[in-house]
């Protein structure tokens, strides 16, 4: 676990941004990169971080065909 006092003073190293504990993950609070967390050590590196899914457009989604 986390102690409480590191928690407060990490921040994200690509925006700076503060993180928040969720599972086994770091998150940040404006990018939305996860870091992981191993052996109860924070890894806070930008290429160690999963990116959010970028939403698809809509054209993507809907499925619809023309006929």
């Amino acid at each position: 676990m986390i102690d409480q006092t590191l928690l407060d003073i990490l921040a994200c190293p690509a925006c700076k941004t503060a993180v928040k504990l969720e599972g086994d993950r770091l998150i940040c609070m404006q990018c939305g990169r996860r870091y992981p967390i191993r052996d109860d050590i924070p890894v806070m590196l930008i290429e160690e971080a999963e990116r959010p899914a970028e939403p698809r457009p809509a054209s993507e989604t809907t499925g619809s065909s023309h006929a």
